[in-house]
């Protein structure tokens, strides 16, 4: 009986024992004050096998007792049979950007392996939401009028205060929203998931509390990739300025930026079109700072990057009718963060730390708008130590026994984590190597083909250094200055179709003509001129079609037309002049006249608008 009883109560504690170890926080939760996971339905279209969820965090790590918020998550498990056992945590950066939208690239690029995606806490997902939209659509009023930054701050200021009360009274603490609380849950959401080690990936300012991550859970940690590496040490504001020239240099038109630049500055120039927030019909007035802001943030985009010297060069011409394509591409980026958790990280973690000079460059007007919302938010300033840049470490006794390694990928024309700071600041990183990629700005993995598939290749085999592709191949040429006659008129075409109106027309009237020429040569009847006219117009309009389906790179069609249209211009001029002769000799019949008219209406289209 006793023996019964003893094994009974060993059986029992045994169970209770295996209870308490599936039960309890895992240990990376627990150093990070982890209270657990919440699953939640998908706030955004994702692959199928994909959940998603809420990490349940801390507000305030250092605060006892901090209320509880929700960091959204989503996880998509592969259905690979070759399935690795490292998931890849991903981050967007921003600060204030979204994370999830991207998990479709991600579980594409990397099927073999288990993808997460991660929002910031106060992210677009996430809860409480960071958003501030009266502070988007200030900023977009600083583009309707001309004055200097610093006089346009004081209406972004008054919003950023209003959106500050607002979540105040919403119980937010702001202090609780920067790159090392960031960072902590990273570690803590490992820890929740279950899994062993992971690889971290961030992009632009999540390089940061990625780098910190994998620094504080080293055991955790089997590979790290930096695209875009922004050190923690960097002083993002007062190299703004002349990382944005070294980004024009390196795409061959720093001279005509300056020039650009200095002329706007001088004399701003206004253009109609829709605000980027609520679509409705404004009047937008540029300074050349304005642009450069624009520009900025034009390299973000790897569909635009190659159009950017050439509308360089026709801004700096005097082409000011380009800057309604250069704002309804480039200003959405501009207002498309979470604009309260935006502030909330730059000014305890970057704005402090600069001394915003006066440059005599660029000067984005960001800078002096961010400078004076901090001003007014008075948060606290991050201690020095969590300024560091954090160097990811050898794991503990069980753990890895070196270093995680790290790739850091570069854009060559990135203008706000410009590749040559990135690769100074790798070689101080253990275990690092460093990759510039041609063709792309800031995001590699979001641009290039050649980043996505090396990203693949490193996290296969970390230790390879065996190179998928050529990074200094460009998958899409720049289109230089000179290569495309730049008009403003090109941007109308590519948005309203309906502007190739007389284009249309006069190809229909030319084969109508020459067919009908024809019929009549072939009666024995006068029609000479009319065919000669009605063939003009045919091979102009082929000749025009040809050279544009020709075009290397469709992009070119929204900045510019093919030179070469110059010159088959006149073939519409010799088809125009035939028929009038057509059209006024002895005896013509009325209908003649239409192929003069149509012809008229070309050359004025052609000349006095699509090229003029």
């Amino acid at each position: 009986m006793r023996s019964w009883r003893k094994a009974a109560v060993t059986a029992i504690a045994a169970a209770l024992a295996t209870l308490t170890t599936l039960v309890a926080p895992p240990r990376a939760a627990q150093a990070t004050g982890g209270t657990g996971i919440e699953e939640r339905p998908c706030p955004v279209p994702v692959p199928a096998g994909t959940t998603c969820g809420y990490l349940l965090a801390p507000e305030r790590r250092d605060v006892p007792n901090s209320k509880t918020i929700k960091v959204a998550f989503a996880v998509h498990r592969s259905a690979a049979p070759d399935r690795k056992p490292e998931p890849v945590v991903y981050a967007s950066g921003g600060p204030g950007s979204s994370s999830l939208e991207v998990i479709g690239l991600l579980a594409r690029t990397l099927p073999d392996r288990d993808v997460i995606v991660v929002e910031q806490r106060g992210g677009r997902h996430s809860e409480p939401r960071l958003s501030c939209p009266e502070i988007a659509q200030a900023l977009v009023g600083t583009l309707t009028t001309a004055g200097p930054a610093r006089s346009e701050a004081w209406p972004v200021v008054k919003q950023a205060l209003a959106c500050q009360e607002r979540l105040e009274r919403q119980h937010v603490d702001l202090r609780g929203y920067r790159t090392a609380e960031i960072a902590a849950d990273l570690v803590q959401l490992r820890g929740e998931l279950g899994y062993r080690r992971w690889n971290l990936f961030g992009v632009g300012y999540a390089t940061r509390p990625v780098l910190r991550a994998a620094a504080a859970d080293p055991d955790g940690t089997r590979a790290v990739v930096l695209d875009s590496f922004l050190p923690a040490g960097a002083r993002w504001y007062d190299q703004a300025s002349p990382a944005l020239t070294t980004a024009f240099t390196a795409l061959g038109v720093g001279g005509r930026f300056a020039a650009l630049v200095d002329r706007l500055n001088a004399e701003p120039a206004s253009f109609r079109t829709r605000d980027p927030l609520t679509r409705k019909r404004i009047t937008v007035t540029l300074t050349g700072d304005d642009v450069a802001t624009l520009l900025q943030s034009a390299l973000h985009d790897a569909e635009l990057i190659p159009i950017v010297p050439a509308l360089v060069d026709g801004l700096a011409a005097g082409r000011t009718g380009l800057l309604r394509l250069l704002f309804d591409k480039a200003g959405p980026g501009l207002v498309s963060r979470e604009w309260g958790l935006y502030y909330a990280v730059q000014c305890q973690d970057e704005v402090p730390f600069n001394t915003f000079p006066a440059d005599t460059g660029p000067r984005p007007f960001t800078g002096a708008i961010d400078a004076a919302v901090c001003e007014a938010w008075k948060l606290p300033r991050a201690r020095d130590a969590e300024r560091a840049t954090a160097v990811p470490a050898a794991g503990s006794a069980g753990g890895s026994t070196a270093a995680p390694p790290v790739l850091v990928l570069g854009g060559r024309y990135d203008p706000a984590t410009p590749p040559q700071a990135a690769r100074q600041a790798a070689a101080s990183l253990p275990g690092a190597r460093f990759a510039e990629f041609a063709g792309v700005g800031h995001g590699v993995f979001l641009g290039s083909d050649c980043g996505r598939r090396t990203v693949e290749a490193f996290l296969g085999d970390p230790g390879s250094t065996a190179a998928p592709c050529d990074p200094a191949r460009a998958s899409r040429p720049l289109i230089l200055p000179g290569e495309v006659l730049v008009t403003a008129a090109a941007y109308t075409v590519v948005t309203s179709p309906v502007a190739l109106i007389p284009l249309g027309v006069f190809a229909v009237v030319s084969a109508v003509q020459l067919i009908a020429a024809l019929v009549a040569l072939l009666r024995r009847r006068r029609a000479g001129l009319s065919a000669l006219a009605g063939l003009a117009g045919v091979l102009f309009s082929a000749l025009t079609a040809l050279s544009v389906a020709t075009v290397a790179d469709p992009a070119a069609l929204s900045v510019g037309v093919p030179p070469e249209l110059v010159w088959y211009g006149l073939l519409a001029v010799a088809a125009t002049v035939l028929s009038l002769i057509e059209a006024f000799r002895l005896n013509a019949r009325a209908i003649q006249i239409v192929p003069v008219l149509s012809g008229l209406a070309l050359l004025a289209w052609l000349y006095g608008w699509l090229l003029g």
